[in-house]
């Protein structure tokens, strides 16, 4: 049935930072700069720590730290000669929330380079850039109030967004995030590091339907909490042992997690009398989310605005699209700026 709510909407008239800027992005594993030019991204460079983390299977804070600081200057040079070294007028950078020590590189080479070129410093919001990242394609058009699925590594949440810089979050996770949940289960099925990917290619050749997995949805509509389905993990693994069919357990598994996603998003849509939803996040990559939530949101007349592959993944765009217009609003940052490893979003519209 399609949802026919009173208020369909807006497109808003967002205002970027009108000059070339740099951003910086280093709260996890990659090294990320980008230079934008109002809305269009000039470059966009991503080192990836993955092939590091991949021998110990999960990202190790310290030695994510010391790859950043070993690939800034690198990263930063790749970034100004794709985007033909214009002339930079302020610099954003992720200060929160992410791993301290990984956050930590990345401000201080922001705040070098503000000294170094006498320009704007303005430190953001990591899931604000995930928020934005969807206006990295040229043709989007985002409409406010809308629903805002933000899944990625250490976070799930839904999110009414009100306008930029004005967020509610309706609900989040209580214990472990969907994108934890999907490490968690690669690992138990010997799959590696990351798990998102490896679940999702297992999963094309299993069959959903094969194992029962909770799906965890209480009486709360919006919250999630994905614990129960890693310890179910556990027990059908111990419980197969050699019998256990890879793919088919893999397929199971998206397939709790997908189904999750999806039933709270829409149910968020029909609370909140809102027809516009965005995907946001790592695990917004995955195939089968993007498919089921999209046709989910087709059913109830509900439009669906996913962010290009490139920009689902932590990336340097998304914090200059989210830091141009906060330049633009007025906003900037003291040499004081310092990292926070945990933080809520910001709840006050852009003036």
């Amino acid at each position: 049935m399609a949802l026919q709510p009173s208020n369909m909407g807006t497109t808003l008239d967002l205002q970027f930072w009108p000059d070339p800027i740099i951003a910086i992005e280093t709260s996890c594993d990659e090294t990320s700069i980008a230079v934008l030019h109002g809305r269009n991204i000039l470059s966009n460079v991503v080192a990836s720590q993955i092939e590091m983390h991949l021998k110990w299977g999960g990202v190790v804070p310290e030695a994510a730290a010391r790859q950043h600081a070993e690939s800034i200057v690198p990263v930063y040079l790749e970034a100004l000669e794709k985007a033909g070294n214009p002339d930079l007028t302020a610099v954003c950078v992720t200060n929160r929330p992410g791993l301290v020590g990984a956050l930590s590189v990345g401000v201080s080479a922001a705040k070098s380079i503000a000294f170094q070129k006498k320009i704007p410093l303005l430190g953001v919001h990591h899931l604000e850039g995930h928020l934005m990242s969807p206006l990295g394609d040229p043709e989007a058009k985002m409409i406010f109030p809308h629903i805002a699925l933000i899944v990625s590594g250490g976070h799930t949440e839904i999110v009414r967004v009100n306008a930029p810089g004005d967020y509610t979050i309706l609900g989040e996770t209580r214990d472990d995030a969907a994108g934890e949940a999907f490490d968690k289960g690669a690992r138990l099925l010997g799959l590696g590091y990351p798990g998102g990917f490896a679940i999702q290619e297992q999963a094309k050749l299993g069959d959903p339907k094969c194992y029962k997995l909770p799906r965890a949805i209480p009486k709360d509509p919006f919250n999630f909490s994905f614990s129960g389905l890693k310890t179910a993990m556990l027990r059908l693994v111990e419980s197969e042992a050699s019998a256990i069919s890879i793919p088919d357990a893999a397929a199971s598994l998206q397939a709790a997690i997908v189904d999750v996603l999806v039933a709270k998003t829409i149910n968020a849509c029909e609370e909140s009398d809102i027809a516009a939803v965005t995907l946001v996040g790592g695990v917004s990559a995955n195939v089968e989310l993007r498919t089921r939530l999209n046709a989910e949101c087709t059913r109830r007349g509900i439009s669906l605005l996913v962010p290009p592959l490139s920009l689902c993944t932590d990336n340097a765009a998304m914090i200059g699209l989210a830091g141009s217009l906060r330049l633009q609003a007025g906003e900037r940052a003291t040499w004081t700026l310092d990292v926070v490893p945990n933080a809520d979003l910001p709840k006050r519209p852009l003036q």
